[in-house]
């Protein structure tokens, strides 16, 4: 974790692609919505219709079925897989109508560890500005993972790291001591810690280049790769497309991030991975977007992207719009092929689980 080549950027999903309440799925968010702007426009809305330019995104970019457009006009959760290469991405559309204001919403993320907790979250650790090694104080491995790391070698891993970051965890290691597994754990929070720190003031340049297989992946490589497929940050979003790329040296107005890290169960193992969230407040609607950092399994990079427009025709409440994506290593091949279709279905009904419970939620207070 400690320099670009150091640590452990996000591996992709092999089998549980599906969103966990906010960030379980795939891929991005439809930032497809920088509504018409003016009061006028806005109040000439009904509830027979979407604000004009999220329409326009989901008629050229989505497509839903005219009973998905029904559903979704009712406030009723609407989903959709997006087009991407299905040997190495997965891309998930969901929208929904929230009864509740923005700023509710707003609240709940910026309380992360509570917000996303429970269920397949074992811990959600909000870390500090600047970052601290304290912050990192409850990551621990799970077992596979220590016995894994005790023979593997570059190049041949179960665990998502830089060659750095996995030479030095087996040099400072002495495995034939029983404190191993606690030694292995220290090492990957100072290194968890560099990560992070070597983010902040470098950006993409400084995030990993995974050595699990024996092709190098370089995370920054493959998020810019995956966000220039969205059109989403394309045609609706390039100020954040450029934030992305670019941070920490091109800033977006009116926006607040952090970084925070999980320990999350994905598939068949709990997975460790470190997020930058940012918030935008745009004139016409909100954006929150995670990108993920890091990830010890399936993920080589993610990204889920949330608009947030509200249409004041319909009352005080907010169109939610959700795109997750993202990459992994182990949807191509011929295990791949078999398991794709189950990835996509699990990824569409975990954006329709995810999509309800933030309604119930947001509307229920």
């Amino acid at each position: 974790m400690a320099s670009g080549s150091d640590m452990m950027p996000y591996a992709s999903t092999r089998l549980n692609v599906g969103p966990n309440v906010l960030l379980l799925a795939v891929a991005a968010l439809v930032a497809t919505l920088t509504l018409s702007s003016g009061a006028a426009s806005l109040r000439a809305q009904s509830k027979s219709s979407l604000p004009a330019r999220f329409d326009s995104y989901i008629k050229a970019h989505v497509k839903l079925t005219a009973d998905k457009q029904n559903q979704l006009l009712a406030g009723q959760p609407v989903t959709q897989l997006l087009d991407t290469d299905p040997a190495k991405e997965v891309a998930i559309f969901g929208a929904v109508w929230v009864n509740a204001p923005i700023a509710r919403y707003l609240a709940a993320v910026k309380d992360i560890e509570s917000f996303e907790k429970g269920d397949n979250f074992l811990v959600t650790k909000r870390i500090s500005d600047p970052p601290r090694l304290e912050d990192f104080d409850q990551l621990a491995l799970p077992a596979d993972d220590i016995a894994d790391l005790r023979t593997c070698k570059v190049g041949d891993c179960e665990v998502k790291l830089g060659e750095a970051a996995l030479t030095r965890i087996q040099k400072e290691t002495d495995w034939s001591k029983p404190a191993a597994t606690a030694d292995v754990d220290r090492t990957m929070r100072r290194l968890a810690l560099e990560y992070v720190s070597g983010y902040l003031k470098g950006g993409n340049n400084r995030l990993a280049a995974y050595r699990d297989t024996n092709r190098p992946t370089f995370v920054a490589q493959e998020f810019a790769a995956m966000i220039d497929r969205m059109p989403e940050m394309t045609n609706y979003l390039p100020d954040l497309k450029k934030y992305l790329l670019d941070y920490p040296n091109v800033m977006l107005p009116k926006a607040e991030s952090f970084l925070y890290w999980q320990n999350v169960k994905f598939g068949l193992k709990p997975t460790i991975r470190i997020n930058h969230l940012t918030i935008a407040n745009q004139q016409s609607h909100v954006v929150v977007v995670s990108k993920m950092l890091y990830a010890s399994h399936y993920f080589w990079t993610a990204i889920e992207l949330r608009v947030l427009v509200p249409d004041p025709a319909r009352g005080e409440g907010f169109w939610f719009a959700n795109v997750n994506r993202s990459r992994s290593d182990g949807l191509d091949g011929f295990v791949g092929s078999i398991i794709r279709g189950k990835v996509r279905g699990e990824a569409e009904s975990g954006m329709q689980a995810a999509l309800a419970v933030t309604k119930h939620q947001m509307e229920r207070r």
